[in-house]
């Protein structure tokens, strides 16, 4: 006779064959793609240029992202200096997918942005010399809830000062995927009626970032509800890691370079993609002499902006069949949806 140990072993074994099975076997659930009129099983991206209005070099890599490549989305960083010339472009191209990238840091050391709202409402978010603070954690610190939803309505406002109408909200340095501040996010989205970048989906790229907690993933999927009950789209998945593709130790940093091995990057990146909505966030910057004295990250921000550019890169997304779409489309879509 078999030993009970041994046979409760096989048992359990064989239960849980049979669970795996099972679940295996139950359909997936619909992705918001589909829900939003998409064809079943195809891969939808919104490739998205963060940064808009940090810099001149940043306007610059933008508009020629979405010009001259096929790049088809940004945000901009309302509490930035060169805000009003990027502006002037929207104005004169009112149809680009343009939303707020709202911002609570302020990273660099020798170039600087203020809070919009005021200290006298918001003194948690100021640091010593009177700029946002440098880093995520700090303004977990410092900072609360009610003062950062003022200061996220402030740059909604400033965005609508301008004439225009953003498309969408999103974080810059994820600042808002903080469980001090995500409700606040999700709540100024659905009360400012913009759709808001978050990962209600599968998301099954975000799941290894730092930003999406484990609590955060538990709660990710009725976030996305909620916001589609809301009558916002939603996107299924995201992707905010490009910013860390620099070229191996040792590699020339020429435009040539940059280019194919970012192009190569972006290639795998969406050979990774599951089907749905993925938001994939790049930084498309033409770096000039003087980026330099902002940051660092020229080349691999330039690279984002030659990839975009690469005829290479749109080949293999004709050749994969994979459907470029932006917010506004998002937007169509979801208020012909009942």
């Amino acid at each position: 006779m078999t030993p009970a140990p041994f046979m409760n072993l096989i048992l359990t074994l064989l239960i849980s064959g049979l669970t795996l099975t099972l679940v295996s076997a139950q359909p997936q659930p619909q992705t918001f793609a589909e829900k939003l009129g998409f064809p079943k099983d195809k891969k939808v991206i919104i490739l998205h240029i963060d940064d808009a209005g940090m810099s001149y070099e940043s306007n610059q890599g933008t508009i020629k992202s979405m010009e001259q490549g096929i790049a088809n989305s940004t945000s901009v960083m309302m509490p930035c200096g060169w805000v009003p010339q990027f502006f002037d472009y929207l104005k004169q191209h009112p149809q680009v997918d343009a939303g707020v990238h709202l911002t609570l840091t302020s990273e660099w050391k020798n170039y600087r942005w203020f809070p919009l709202v005021g200290r006298d409402k918001a003194p948690g978010l100021y640091d010593g010399q009177g700029a946002f603070w440098p880093g995520v954690q700090q303004v977990v610190q410092h900072a609360s809830a009610n003062e950062v939803e003022a200061e996220l309505r402030a740059q909604i406002a400033r965005f609508r000062g301008f004439g225009l109408e953003p498309t969408h909200i999103d974080s810059h340095m994820g600042t808002l995927f903080e469980p001090k501040f995500l409700d606040r996010y999700i709540k100024v989205g659905i009360t400012e009626k913009i759709p808001v970048m978050f990962p209600g989906g599968h998301a099954t790229l975000i799941a290894d970032d730092n930003r999406m907690t484990g609590e955060l993933r538990q709660t990710a999927r009725l976030i996305g509800q909620q916001l589609w009950d809301a009558g916002l789209p939603v996107i299924d998945d995201l992707y905010a890691d490009t910013y860390g593709w620099n070229l191996p130790k040792g590699t020339p940093v020429t435009d040539k370079n940059l280019r194919e091995f970012k192009t190569q990057k972006y290639i795998d990146l969406l050979k990774a993609c599951r089907p749905g909505i993925t938001f994939i966030i790049n930084h498309a910057t033409d770096p000039g002499e003087l980026f330099s004295q902002i940051s660092d990250s020229g080349p691999t921000r330039k690279g984002d902006m030659l990839a975009m550019m690469d005829p290479a890169l749109k080949a293999f997304i004709d050749k994969e069949g994979i459907i470029l779409t932006t917010w506004r489309e998002l937007i169509s879509r979801r208020k012909q949806v009942k």
